[in-house]
C-alpha cells in the first residue's frame, strides 16, 4: 500500500505534463518572437488603466480591466518564457548599447 502510495507522489499529474510541454514548445520559438510577445504587455497594461477614463458603467471598466490586465500578464509571462535567461541577458544587453 505505501508503495503505491509513493509511485503516485513520484508521477507528476496530467497538468503538471501539459504545462511541461507548453513551456518546452515556448522555449523553442526564436529570439525574435520572445520580444514581439514580451512588447505586446505594454499596449494591454495601458488598455487596461486607460479604460478608466470611458464613460461606461463600473462593472463593464472591472471587466475591460481585468480582460486586458490578464493579456499583459499572459503576454509578459509567454515572452519571458520563449526568451529563457539568455534571451533576457541578450535583451538587456542590447538596450544598454543604445
Amino acid at each position: 500500500m505505501e508503495k503505491q502510495q509513493l509511485d503516485n507522489h513520484q508521477q507528476p499529474s496530467a497538468a503538471k505534463r501539459a504545462l511541461e510541454a507548453v513551456k518546452q514548445w515556448l522555449s523553442r520559438l526564436s529570439f525574435r518572437t520572445g520580444v514581439i510577445v514580451l512588447s505586446l504587455c505594454v499596449p494591454c497594461y495601458i488598455f487596461s488603466f486607460a479604460q478608466m477614463a470611458l464613460p461606461i458603467s463600473a462593472k463593464a471598466k472591472g471587466i475591460l480591466w481585468v480582460v486586458f490586465f490578464g493579456l499583459a500578464k499572459t503576454f509578459q509571462y509567454g515572452g519571458l518564457t520563449i526568451l529563457g535567461v539568455e534571451g533576457w541577458k541578450r535583451l538587456k544587453a542590447r538596450f544598454k548599447r543604445q
